[in-house]
């Protein structure tokens, strides 16, 4: 006795027609069709949902990925400037000694060259140095020692004396420019 035999209103046995010997099945055997043609769009609309949502899995990992390559990417970038930062920073003394030798007379020979080359190598690398007297005095990129009064001919707050350059590598302040500096009058 099978489920698909039973009469669900009165519980009773029903009786299915035999197939004919001709194998011609019988009209009620034609009813299950439609339910299979039901059951393959039900299915259709599942794999289509599925696809669907495997499209924006898809999508939605390749965003992740180019993210990461961006993160890493920067990182990779930050990691070379703090590298570059850190490699240079000791040679500002170097270049402020430099500086001081300029001061009191021409640089001559093989310390001249020297000099020169360093030069050229750490402005390769992005090391600028700044601070001029008679730039407008900035807080963020000076480091004012003190003031020496006033001054009729700026307008400004303005650097009067260089006491040491500044040196920048991009937009990053390596040392403030040490400087004197005049108000207007």
């Amino acid at each position: 006795m099978t489920e698909d035999n039973l009469n669900p209103e009165e519980g009773e046995l029903q009786e299915t027609a035999a197939p004919s010997p001709e194998g011609d099945e019988p009209e009620s055997a034609a009813a299950p069709e439609a339910p299979a043609a039901e059951a393959e769009a039900d299915e259709l609309t599942v794999t289509k949902m599925e696809l669907e949502e495997r499209t924006l899995d898809l999508q939605r990992l390749q965003a992740e990925f180019l993210n990461y390559k961006r993160r890493v990417e920067r990182d990779r970038e930050l990691l070379r400037e703090n590298a570059t930062y850190a490699a240079l920073t000791p040679i500002i003394d170097v270049l402020d000694t430099i500086d001081r030798a300029r001061e009191h007379e021409p640089l001559e020979g093989g310390f001249k060259a020297t000099a020169e080359q360093l030069e050229r190598v750490v402005a390769g690398l992005g090391l600028v140095k700044f601070g001029e007297v008679g730039d407008a005095f900035d807080p963020t990129i000076h480091e004012a020692l003190s003031h020496i009064g006033t001054d009729a001919e700026v307008e400004v707050t303005t650097c009067k004396v260089i006491a040491k350059a500044g040196y920048k590598i991009g937009d990053r302040v390596v040392r403030a420019a040490q400087v004197l500096v005049v108000d207007p009058a």
